[in-house]
């Protein structure tokens, strides 16, 4: 099945979902692999594999490749850079920085990337995402020269949600960064998701049933985790189950 329609019939069924995101420059490869299956078992309906620094392909490949063989959940490619990629993989976030300061991450990597997909990595599934860096932004955020977004500025979120619409994104991720300190706001959530057609994503400091469960109901399609499975991985299906309830309470609300 094809990843995208894949995500759309679990939204569809579950109201909102889990995508569980590992850092292969964070564990090693034994650790990688449990952590998968951990999040497998709560879950969570796809894992997200990348890293904003030190990912390289030959690991890539070595990660992937052995967690592909313990999952049956989608495995999609969240690059830091044009080497974050992998052919052992289900799918790859397409994704452009709309708020970054650096035209690298907005179009010159891309133009590099399409190439290396065309050639190199063409079952890879590709997956265009409006990727917009707010709050605390984290490590991603400076890596990627982001403008943060903070949030007091309800009417640059909905700025940006906008534009991901109107150029017809169908994913676009508001990121505050791995560890953050403080979630996406839910009103916030709900603002982008009232102009916003597309599946909306959430990640960034959720760490709580009742944070994922605010968000969910709020208006995301899709909430990302990953320093929980890490650290606190009890806590994973309690949250992929509140996301859920979350969602499904919204869409019967409609």
């Amino acid at each position: 099945m094809r990843v995208e329609q894949y995500l759309r019939e679990e939204v569809e069924k579950k109201g909102c979902i889990n995508l569980t995101l590992l850092d292969p420059d964070k564990v090693d490869l034994d650790t990688f692999v449990k952590l998968g299956k951990v999040a497998e078992e709560c879950g969570a309906s796809g894992i997200m594999v990348g890293g904003s620094l030190g990912v390289t392909e030959s690991i890539l490949d070595e990660y992937v490749s052995a967690l592909k063989r313990e999952v049956n959940i989608p495995i999609i490619l969240f690059p830091g850079s044009v080497a974050g990629l992998t052919r052992y993989a289900d799918a790859v976030w397409f994704l452009v920085v709309l708020n970054s300061s650096n035209t690298y991450f907005i179009v010159d990597a891309q133009v590099q990337a399409a190439v290396l997909l065309a050639k190199r990595y063409r079952n890879l599934e590709v997956l265009p995402l409006a990727y917009v860096i707010v709050g605390e932004g984290g490590t991603v955020g400076y890596v990627s020269h982001a403008r943060t977004i903070p949030y007091d500025k309800a009417d640059l979120f909905v700025a940006y949600a906008l534009l991901a619409n109107y150029l017809r994104f169908p994913f676009l991720y508001l990121e505050a960064g791995s560890g953050a300190t403080q979630h996406v706001p839910p009103e916030i959530v709900a603002k982008c998701r009232s102009v916003y057609s597309g599946f909306l994503i959430v990640g960034g400091g959720i760490r709580t049933e009742e944070s994922a469960y605010k968000i969910a109901k709020a208006g995301a399609d899709i909430i990302v985790t990953g320093t929980i499975v890490e650290k606190e991985p009890e806590k994973l299906r309690k949250i992929v189950e509140a996301a859920h309830r979350g969602g499904l309470e919204r869409k019967r609300a409609k």
